[in-house]
């Protein structure tokens, strides 16, 4: 999708969102239609959805990719081989996801501090933002909680958050060498931008009941699989 108009602020700038997303028929569609005009491409990654995710997407106006292998760091590492091989990839990649429990329409808080303060990365953190009740489970909050102070500890790293709605300079992006394929992702990325003494900031996001269930926390399995990749990977890193 290309913007029509662009922020004064944003206009020598190529913003891209990339979304991954797997069976979010009922929500994608919202998402894409809240994104701000100065987002110049929308690319939403199919996660072998067996739902019409695919269709929404693509009739919301977003590019579509297709990666049958499910995973979240999959559909991630599938957007950005997409992005990098365009003609003139992006100055900023914003992360999104496609359940709309994110606020896309404050995405201008997220790019701020990229072209003001100078940073490279920014997290939309909702720890210090308004939640709506019952918008994160109680493991979740925990699995936050103990996983930000975890790399405190470990790396110095000074996060409120893991959360998905995040902002990044594309030339440092590239330079993380990202590869984990599913609940690794977020803090892989963070863990990497510290090391490598990215300049990093939070802010402040809303954050509200998904649309549907989760994948992760609304399933045993999948917090379990979530909370022991975040472990492991804090270990790895180490």
């Amino acid at each position: 999708m290309t913007a029509n108009k662009k922020s004064p602020q944003f206009s020598n700038l190529q913003i891209d969102v990339l979304i991954p997303a797997f069976n979010e028929e009922n929500a994608v569609g919202k998402v894409i239609t809240a994104i701000p005009a100065f987002v110049r491409h929308i690319l939403v990654v199919n996660n072998n959805s067996n739902d019409d995710t695919r269709l929404v997407a693509a009739g919301a106006g977003a590019i579509v990719l297709d990666e049958p292998q499910k995973g979240y760091g999959k559909a991630c590492l599938k957007g950005i081989e997409y992005l990098a091989s365009l003609e003139s990839p992006p100055d900023i990649l914003v992360f999104l996801d496609a359940d709309y429990s994110d606020y896309p329409e404050e995405m201008h808080q997220l790019i701020t501090p990229l072209v003001v303060d100078d940073c490279d990365m920014v997290i939309g953190s909702r720890a210090r933002g308004r939640k709506e009740k019952g918008s994160m489970t109680m493991p979740q909050v925990f699995g936050n909680w103990l996983a930000t102070r975890l790399m405190r500890r470990m790396f110095g790293a000074r996060f409120s958050d893991l959360g998905p709605f995040r902002a990044i300079r594309w030339q440092q992006l590239r330079r993380l060498n990202m590869c984990d394929q599913n609940f690794g992702w977020t803090i892989e990325m963070q863990i990497k931008a510290v090391k490598m003494g990215l300049r990093y900031t939070e802010v402040p996001v809303s954050y509200r009941q998904r649309i549907g269930v989760s994948k992760v926390s609304g399933t045993v399995k999948g917090v379990l699989g979530a909370g022991y990749k975040i472990l492991w990977t804090l270990w790895k890193h180490r």
